[in-house]
């Protein structure tokens, strides 16, 4: 039975991807829409007028719309409403946090989702086959784990034009993290892959005639399932947490499209961060994907050592 810190998590998650999913509509503004009067713009003072809030500017009280404009809410021209403040071009920083969650979070998950197809397809390789095939694939990894990734991606990028599209960089970038992670998959999948050949009823199915390719389907990979699942839980924040690295280093995705890592660039620069602090929004965003994230992966860890020990007991 699941516990309630797991089911919080899950729930947390949930809420969060549907919240990011839905952001062109949850969010006030497009996320290049500039308001050149307003840049660094301090998050809108909003009170209620009655029981309706309304945005409070100097020229007055502005009442908010729900569901106007193929918006949840806004305000009528020329009033704005900026929940976390705006950038040096005037640009909503709430409604940016919530675009570029799209390209981070999507970034966690496709490179992740790289990684574990590439760690589970030569971790079972190696470990089914065994052998030179084993040897090889295993001293590969070796080296691959051996590369500094960031030097990589800096040696790949100086060899690409100087201005590459936010897509192309987007997509290099889910190449290079996934490519470089296969390897702690591969490795648990083989360790769990040698056990499992060994098991009586896999022999049994190889002594009845069963090929290769049946037994790798029927047996071998489903036993590997739970340790891509928790693999997944793990690999998806360090994913995340990379991209906003390199995003915010220049070397991920750039303007105009928004990353939680692009929109921390500003914060680079000490009198921004120390005059307008709400540029600091994006980091803090990352915190409760993060948190959920470990909570879940947390109890998928214990629950796999539970029954690793539950069965050693059967034994």
């Amino acid at each position: 039975m699941a516990s309630r810190r797991f089911l919080f998590g899950l729930g947390l998650l949930g809420a969060i991807h549907a919240t990011v999913f839905l952001a062109p509509w949850i969010a006030p503004y497009d996320y290049a829409e500039q308001h050149r009067d307003h840049p660094y713009a301090p998050p809108s003072r909003i009170r209620l007028e009655g029981l309706r809030p309304a945005v409070e500017d100097g020229s007055g009280l502005h009442p908010v719309r729900f569901f106007a404009g193929g918006r949840l809410f806004g305000v009528e021209q020329p009033a704005v409403i900026f929940l976390l403040g705006s950038d040096a071009s005037g640009r909503d920083l709430f409604s940016r946090l919530l675009y570029g969650a799209q390209i981070s979070l999507l970034t966690g998950l496709l490179a992740s989702f790289l990684a574990l197809a590439l760690g589970t397809t030569l971790g079972t390789i190696a470990g089914f086959y065994g052998g030179r095939m084993d040897q090889a694939l295993m001293r590969g990894g070796e080296l691959v784990l051996a590369l500094p990734w960031l030097y990589l991606l800096l040696g790949v990028r100086a060899f690409l034009p100087l201005h590459i599209g936010a897509w192309q960089s987007f997509f290099l970038l889910i190449a290079i993290i996934g490519g470089v992670g296969w390897v702690r998959p591969a490795r648990l999948v083989r360790g769990v892959v040698l056990s499992t050949r060994e098991r009586g009823y896999v022999l049994a199915a190889r002594g009845f005639g069963a090929s290769s390719a049946y037994l790798i389907r029927r047996h071998i990979l489903p036993s590997t399932a739970g340790i891509i699942l928790t693999q997944a839980t793990i690999l998806i924040p360090q994913y995340i947490l990379a991209e906003v690295t390199l995003s915010f280093l220049g070397l991920g995705v750039g303007e105009p499209v928004p990353s939680w890592g692009n929109l921390l660039s500003e914060a680079r620069q000490y009198y921004a961060l120390v005059a307008h602090p709400w540029m600091l929004a994006p980091a803090f965003a990352a915190v409760p994907v993060l948190f959920a994230y470990l909570m879940v992966t947390d109890e998928l860890v214990e629950g796999r050592s539970k029954a690793r020990w539950d069965g050693l007991g059967e034994r």
